[in-house]
């Protein structure tokens, strides 16, 4: 793993932590799961910097949560 790369996973680590911070023992699997693709692709189209990707993860999670009340 390049420099590079290992800073990026720890940007969205970092943001995924974040995302799921209110969030009770941190979440399940399932949803850190789908969460941590929803990273993956804003980071892989360009979105790197530590605050967008935070905001994704928070938007990725209350789709979840609106789609599991639906």
């Amino acid at each position: 793993m390049s420099e590079v790369e290992g800073r990026m996973r720890t940007v969205l680590d970092a943001a995924l932590e974040a995302a799921f911070g209110h969030v009770r023992h941190g979440g399940d699997h399932e949803s850190r799961k789908l969460v941590a693709a929803r990273l993956l692709d804003a980071a892989q189209s360009g979105i790197t910097a530590l605050d967008e990707l935070i905001s994704v993860g928070r938007r990725a999670l209350i789709d979840l949560e609106t789609r599991s009340r639906a």
